[in-house]
């Protein structure tokens, strides 16, 4: 089962997830940190792997005018149905449905360590930008994703078990108030990132290493992650 078929099984799962306000990250301070490093909107911008739709619709209210692609069926359909008036289109992010420079910024906001062809992803985003066009993403941090706090204690040790350097699938079960959640992603190290965009032609602008902020703490074993970053967050210039 590749990623895209995983999120698809997870899909009801995952709507539950992300529309209950206030659950995870994403409402307490993903979303904000990540809108800090994206320019203002301009004639198109394209959200690639927008799920149900939850940042799609906030780009929306702040004046983009945005169309977003998801892989998945389940969850084009819930994203069309809670706003009829977006365009959201089934579609591989590795062949993207747009003509050549028609968009000046694409989002990847959690999605590009959810894509099983990352470099034709980055690929097919710098083509359908405009020059001076923009890709801003977020993705779970690689040192994250390669490693682990031993215990949940604010001063637990980070390990890192396996290989940092080398890609590998995994997956991650959460429980949260009552919900559960199974992510699918792809371990890669910064340079798979960063080896993309250079072979694309995209010249990096911005770089963010994000944790939790002050205001976000639910308890004192999260302020784990005021040491190591949870997120990156990148944005990145077609030259």
């Amino acid at each position: 089962m590749n990623l895209a078929e995983s999120w698809e099984a997870e899909a009801s799962q995952w709507i539950r997830w992300a529309r209950r306000p206030g659950h995870d990250s994403y409402w307490r301070y993903h979303r904000d940190q990540f809108l800090n490093l994206l320019p203002s909107p301009g004639r198109l911008t394209v959200d690639i792997g927008c799920g149900e739709g939850r940042l799609t619709r906030h780009l929306k209210e702040l004046g983009h005018r945005i169309i977003g692609v998801d892989a998945s069926p389940s969850l084009v359909a819930a994203a069309r149905g809670s706003d009829p008036s977006m365009d959201i289109r089934i579609a591989d992010a590795a062949a993207l449905p747009f003509d050549d420079a028609s968009a000046d910024l694409a989002i990847a906001f959690m999605s590009l360590h959810d894509t099983d062809a990352l470099a034709h992803t980055i690929g097919e985003i710098a083509r359908i930008l405009a020059p001076e066009g923009r890709l801003c993403f977020a993705i779970v941090h690689p040192l994250n994703s390669a490693g682990h706090f031993e215990r949940e204690t604010a001063d637990a040790p980070f390990v890192i078990e396996g290989e940092y350097l080398r890609p590998f699938r995994y997956s991650e079960t959460v429980e949260e108030d009552g919900l559960t959640m199974t992510f699918h992603s792809e371990h890669r190290p910064f340079a798979a990132y960063f080896s993309a965009l250079e072979e694309a032609g995209l010249l990096v602008e911005a770089l963010r290493e994000t944790g939790i902020p002050e205001h976000a703490f639910r308890s004192q074993a999260s302020r784990r992650w005021q040491r190591l970053p949870l997120f990156l967050h990148v944005r990145a210039l077609r030259a």
